[in-house]
């Protein structure tokens, strides 16, 4: 079967590779042209590509599913695999890559040009071609691209097909975010660590992290309200590094002593949450043999580093479906959207809930037990009672939905019921850092 992708991110070409594998022919089409002959690659339009990504136990999973010679790859990369102790006597687990979303790319895609099986075009997607009710191709440029099967894998900003679905939830989530990237100086060690990819602390009104990458590389993070305009002068790099000097977690990764910076500022706009299934308005399938994948069916904030593990097992589950719906897309649509609403929808929806939330209590409000508390404050909940953990572990590894919470939150609103609230993290708050970055952009 000849086969058409609209896209060359980690959705597409995995999806790509993976199809060829089962002997289709695969034409991926994409604007980028991939890394210029010096190796630098500015993946023009894809806003987060250089940004900071969490890469969880399911991408692994997926790469060991279709393609396992890849995890090699990416070792010999200097991608770092991340194992713990399995429970209860079970094999150890990968819980996660540490790994820059450039070489992570750079790699799968060596990967897809090297794959019998696997064309790459340079060109611009106009639309999907279409007779006869169905999908018959993309139109590249002008020019008709022929296939039997689209695969829409052309990420969150494309409007590729829009009219041939239903609206997408979602929007906007408040929420913006600078990062830049360093490297620990030789022999320096990481610094303080509170997660397998580095460190998370919610302060007073903002967040910061840090994310452990290959290579002895790292990105700093500091996540505040889209709406507060005080921080915009983060983009500049004295202004940054002043900001987080000023933040005791970060200062301790940036310090000149332990690393220095690699590259600018990298503004990351704000973020959104989105979610659009696979049918139309009336809930039938938009276009046979037209199938959705990646951030075109979801995007979350990616303070929790969902992105890319989302997308990933919505592809393999998009495979599963055409494997089993052979020469039956529209059953496969079908199929996918079901599974997808069950599955995909439900991370959407619980980072819809827990920012909402988070920014009304960045803005003074306490925490509210007179309704379900979002996920965050359930998993910081494990402080006062690390028994939860049976329960959250499972949830914030992404190995269980939101839902699975329902179990143990009231008694957690109990706790806050009670007073407790988690303790702070040392550093300023919003307004402390607000004049820490006016000062230094003054």
């Amino acid at each position: 079967m000849d086969v058409a992708v609209a896209g060359a991110g980690p959705a597409g070409l995995f999806t790509a590779v993976a199809l060829a594998r089962r002997g289709h022919r695969v034409t991926v089409v994409d604007r980028d042209g991939g890394p210029g002959a010096d190796g630098s690659w500015e993946r023009r339009g894809v806003m987060q590509f250089h940004h900071p990504h969490g890469f969880r136990p399911q991408i692994g999973e997926a790469l060991d599913a279709e393609m396992p010679e890849m995890l090699d790859a990416l070792t010999a990369a200097g991608v770092e695999q991340i194992r713990f102790p399995g429970a209860d006597g079970q094999p150890a687990r990968a819980v996660g890559l540490r790994c820059r979303r450039a070489v992570f790319e750079r790699v799968l895609r060596a990967f897809a040009v090297d794959e019998p099986g696997v064309a790459l075009v340079r060109g611009h997607v106009d639309d999907v071609a279409q007779a006869g009710g169905r999908a018959t191709g993309l139109i590249v440029d002008g020019h008709e691209l022929a296939a039997e099967l689209v695969i829409n894998a052309s990420g969150r900003s494309a409007r590729l097909a829009a009219g041939l679905r239903a609206a997408a939830e979602g929007g906007d989530c408040g929420l913006s975010y600078v990062s830049r990237q360093y490297i620990l100086r030789p022999g320096a060690e990481p610094g303080p660590m509170n997660a397998p990819i580095g460190i998370i602390q919610t302060l007073a009104g903002y967040l910061v992290a840090v994310f452990q990458h290959d290579n002895r590389t790292f990105s700093a993070l500091i996540m505040r309200p889209s709406d507060d305009r005080r921080f915009g002068a983060l983009r500049f790099p004295e202004v940054f590094e002043a900001a987080a000097a000023a933040v005791p977690a970060l200062a301790a990764w940036v310090s000149p002593e332990r690393s220095r910076p690699i590259t600018p500022v990298l503004p990351g706009g704000r973020l959104h949450n989105t979610y659009r299934g696979q049918l139309d308005a009336g809930g039938r399938v938009g276009l046979p043999g037209l199938l959705h994948v990646g951030d075109t069916v979801c995007t979350t904030n990616p303070a929790a580093g969902r992105g890319i593990a989302v997308a990933l097992r919505q592809c393999v589950n998009l495979l599963r479906q055409l494997d089993e719906h052979s020469g039956d897309p529209a059953a496969a649509a079908l199929a996918f959207d079901e599974w997808c609403t069950g599955n995909v929808r439900p991370w959407y929806a619980d980072h819809v809930y827990w920012d909402a939330d988070l920014l009304r209590r960045w803005a003074g409000g306490d925490v509210d037990v007179t309704r379900r508390l979002p996920s965050d404050l359930i998993m910081e909940a494990t402080e006062a009672d690390p028994s939860l953990w049976r329960v959250v572990g499972p949830y914030q590894a992404m190995d269980a939905l939101p839902a699975t919470l329902d179990e143990v939150e009231p008694r957690v609103r109990a706790l806050y019921a009670r007073g407790w609230r988690a303790p702070a993290h040392p550093g300023p708050t919003r307004d402390e850092l607000a004049a820490v970055v006016l000062a230094a952009a003054r």
